[in-house]
């Protein structure tokens, strides 16, 4: 018969979401906010609410998901509407004048669809690094 056990300690509360932070790993203390995917299947992307230029994006790459992208979210830095950038290591801001959906999954495609479209850009900071740094 197996043993049941209770270890104690936050880690076994399970109303530690709701009466802490809910902010547990180094990830989400380094940016202050919590990874709700990890805990919640729901928040996974829900893919009948790409946006055309994400379908088209996944399309021309021949993927078959988002996996990399699953994690962004869109955020808060400054009480603006952004979405973070982990290649530059900082919060890009949503431009104010852009309506953002009621919902948060469609929130989150847009914060994608962003974000990709940033990286491709020329005002990408990575753009700047390569013309100094790269090899090729």
């Amino acid at each position: 018969m197996a043993k049941k056990g209770n270890k104690g300690g936050a880690a076994d509360d399970v109303d530690r979401y709701l009466t802490g932070s809910g902010i547990d790993t180094d990830r989400e203390q380094e940016i202050g906010q919590h990874i709700g995917y990890r805990y919640d299947v729901n928040l996974v992307p829900d893919y009948s609410r790409l946006t055309p230029f994400l379908k088209n994006y996944m399309e021309v790459m021949g993927w078959e998901d988002l996996n990399w992208l699953e994690d962004v979210h869109m955020g808060y830095e400054e009480g603006r509407p952004a979405v973070f950038d982990r290649n530059i290591n900082g919060w890009v801001t949503i431009p104010k004048d852009m309506k953002l959906p009621d919902n948060q999954q469609d929130r989150d495609m847009l914060a994608r669809e962003l974000l990709v479209k940033f990286q491709m850009s020329r005002r990408h900071p990575m753009v700047d690094l390569y013309k100094a740094y790269g090899k090729f």
